[in-house]
């Protein structure tokens, strides 16, 4: 139980460099592949389909479909970034955004050709570097009894991302989310290069692979007690006696 809990809390997301010339093993993959085949699904609808993508002339014509920069994602990004890590520790949600470019550092800033540009390149090479990317899709219409919505499904989405996140991280394999292709127009490219159905929609992207240098950041989380509720909401904590 505490190698189990050791793992969850060590868990990271790595948003290095891979090594291109480091593949991972076809046991490895396997591994990964089986803790997304025993993932809890709503009904067991299993509502999910992988493509594994290792072929490098793939991987390039992915990293060069562009992702829209809004001001929106800008503005909300900002009011979710802490600029220090005595800020990060304080806040204890949220992401560090000292890295982030001028333009981001803002909650009025625009996406300005340099941003959108640097931006650009920096997920290209990312996308390139990586042993395997994966595409998870999701048919919504495989969805459980009388779920409208498909709020159960999208919840077990995530159970199957966090059973692949952490066999990944057990074996040594770098593992980061890439939500950026789940969306139109990003999703359309993608979709028309690997010939999905249109019934089966894009979730998410794994990038998988291992770091040229080894990455740790400053991880947070809020205590317990500031989260939990004893009975009743007003009855903050664990332990309301």
């Amino acid at each position: 139980m505490a190698e189990i809990l050791k793992l969850i809390q060590d868990r990271q997301s790595i948003r290095v460099l891979f090594d291109p010339n480091r593949p991972v093993s076809e046991q490895d993959m396997a591994q990964i592949l089986e803790a997304a085949r025993w993932s809890p699904t709503a009904h067991n609808m299993q509502n999910f389909e992988i493509i594994i993508i290792d072929d490098k002339n793939v991987l390039k014509a992915i990293s060069e479909i562009r992702i829209p920069l809004t001001e929106t994602f800008i503005r909300e990004n900002y009011y979710q970034a802490s600029f220090s890590e005595e800020e990060l520790l304080r806040k204890k949600v949220g992401v560090l955004g000292t890295t982030l470019p001028p333009a981001m550092k803002s909650p009025t800033g625009r996406p300005d050709a340099a941003t959108i540009e640097q931006r650009a390149q920096a997920r290209s090479r990312l996308v390139q570097s990586s042993s395997a990317l994966l595409i998870v899709l999701y048919d919504p219409n495989k969805r459980a009894p009388a779920s409208e919505g498909d709020f159960l499904g999208i919840m077990s989405l995530g159970c199957m991302m966090e059973n692949m996140w952490l066999m990944a991280y057990s074996l040594g394999i770098g593992f980061q989310i890439l939500s950026g292709y789940n969306d139109p127009p990003p999703s359309k490219e993608v979709a028309k290069l690997l010939d999905i159905p249109k019934n089966w929609q894009i979730a998410f992207s794994v990038r998988l692979g291992y770091p040229v240098s080894p990455e740790k950041h400053l991880r947070v989380r809020r205590e317990i007690n500031d989260f939990t509720h004893h009975n009743n909401f007003d009855s903050k904590g664990t332990d309301c006696s």
